[in-house]
């Protein structure tokens, strides 16, 4: 088994445990070490990281499994990481923040199905690496493990949404807010990459690590800390002024229409008229553009004022076109034109997609999906390899069936039967992944060794023709695919 050490400077961080692949020793090790800098693997115990996820400003994430839950559930593992040119008061503050996002988690994450769970958050002192005789403190929270892609992956895959999608992501999202502004936090870090699609379908919103209590009182003047997205902030959040539930509203609009339209912030918002110009890449009601130009305006009070009154204008009749308003970026000596959307903030963004390699976590509670989410979403590597799969099989399944079977309306009818049953099990997530190479190498493992399916051909030239009409499904997925993508574009 592959353990990950978490010290920020070990020189040699993955360690490998033979003896820990057999369950019953994972569960009863007492602790083991990094043999590079000795640094306590097993975290309180209990937490064993696996992979590193990705770094961000304040932190870095690891996947991990808890060994302490019967399956060996996974989880995210974030530790406190602040980069070493911070001052003692900017460090002072991202250490607040990283517990902000614990007390957050645990205080929402726990009653909302959206929200992950907080499952631990605890300190680690070890003894340091470097100096001798004195130790080093790190911070960890751990929180449930969202097995999915974020909505940014999700773009840059399969292109731009269509409204109805986008649609979908403005009313549960908005929900999702709505259950946050009530419990008297702002989140500050709405944007494609905090939003996540768990594979059941259900959308969850991501990394709570600039949020602020507006109950807490984070400071005397009600001021913002100046933590956001370039792009996604909102000209109050820019400015280091109050932020507000409207504040998340503008976040989510400029979400939403670069999920509409497949393009950059930079390139939506007009610097030189100081004004957002989404509408001509997308093609939407008049009533949905309305209401996310209303969530756009720069002034906070003349957005919604709540998430609620998002969906309720989202369920009424269509109202007129409201006047396209210029939005005035605060006073900055920098140029007009937000920059393209580089994170500046503390929350942890995966390194890369953590779905395509990795066995699915345990769920820690019973989750069902809304009616209308129940739509699977496949990334272009898990279509191709679905094509390949299934021409490779089809083939093999036609030249067997072809053997046994003299009639050819029967066996050709049998075969469609088959196959349309294993295209069903791949739409829905039956058969994936690993299970191609398995049912591959079973079918192929079959056709040699019996003869009578081979169809009288050498088990070469069988071989070779599933191989071709595998390479085949793949070329004209890919075609049909470009194609699709081309016509959503322009249509």
């Amino acid at each position: 088994m592959e353990i990950h050490c978490t010290r920020p400077s070990c020189p040699r961080p993955q360690n490998f445990f033979a003896d820990l692949d057999d369950k019953a020793t994972l569960q009863t090790a007492q602790q083991k070490f990094c043999t590079a800098c000795g640094m306590p693997l097993i975290l309180v115990g209990r937490y064993i990281p696996t992979k590193l996820l990705g770094k961000g400003g304040f932190g870095t994430a690891f996947l991990a499994r808890d060994r302490y839950t019967t399956k060996m559930r996974y989880c995210v593992v974030k530790q406190f990481q602040p980069s070493g040119n911070l001052s003692s008061q900017q460090l002072t503050l991202a250490q607040n923040l990283f517990e902000r996002e614990a007390e957050v988690l645990e205080q929402l994450g726990t009653t909302h199905p959206q929200i992950p769970d907080l499952y631990a958050f605890f300190p680690l002192i070890v003894p340091s690496l470097y100096q001798a005789g004195k130790e080093d403190q790190f911070f960890y929270l751990v929180q449930e493990f969202i097995d999915g892609q974020t909505l940014e992956e999700e773009l840059n895959s399969k292109g731009a949404f269509s409204e109805a999608e986008a649609l979908e992501v403005l009313r549960e999202i908005s929900n999702v807010l709505q259950f946050v502004h009530e419990n008297g936090s702002i989140h500050r870090d709405i944007k494609p990459s905090n939003i996540i699609r768990h594979r059941n379908g259900r959308l969850y919103l991501l990394d709570f690590g600039a949020v602020k209590q507006v109950t807490a009182g984070a400071t005397p003047t009600g001021k913002s800390t100046g933590i956001y997205s370039m792009g996604f902030a909102p000209p109050e959040q820019m400015s280091g002024a109050q932020v507000y539930p409207s504040t998340d509203l503008y976040a989510l609009a400029v979400t939403v229409i670069t999920l509409l339209t497949g393009k950059e912030t930079g390139e939506l918002y007009d610097g030189y008229n100081n004004q957002w110009n989404w509408r001509n890449y997308a093609q939407v009601s008049n009533n949905v553009a309305d209401v996310l130009d209303r969530m756009l305006l720069p002034t906070p009070n003349q957005r919604f004022q709540s998430a609620q009154e998002v969906l309720d204008a989202l369920t009424s009749q269509p109202t007129p076109s409201s006047p396209r308003m210029a939005i005035t970026p605060p006073p900055s000596s920098t140029p007009v034109n937000p920059p393209q959307p580089a994170t500046v903030t503390p929350p942890i963004n995966p390194a890369s997609p953590i779905h395509g390699s990795n066995p699915p976590p345990q769920k820690t509670h019973s989750i069902t999906p809304p009616s209308h989410s129940k739509r699977a979403t496949f990334s272009i590597v898990e279509t191709l390899s679905g094509a390949a799969f299934t021409g490779f099989e089809g083939a093999l399944l036609f030249i067997a069936l072809g053997s046994l079977i003299p009639s050819s309306g029967v066996s050709v009818g049998l075969w469609g039967m088959v196959m349309g049953g294993l295209i069903f099990a791949e739409f829905r997530r039956i058969i994936e992944k690993f299970d191609f190479l398995i049912i591959g190498g079973i079918s192929v493992a079959l056709v040699v060794a019996f003869k009578g399916l081979q169809g009288g051909f050498p088990v070469s030239f069988v071989l070779v023709v599933s191989v071709l009409a595998g390479a085949g499904a793949i070329a004209v997925t890919a075609i049909f695919r470009l194609i699709y993508l081309l016509l959503s574009r322009f249509l």
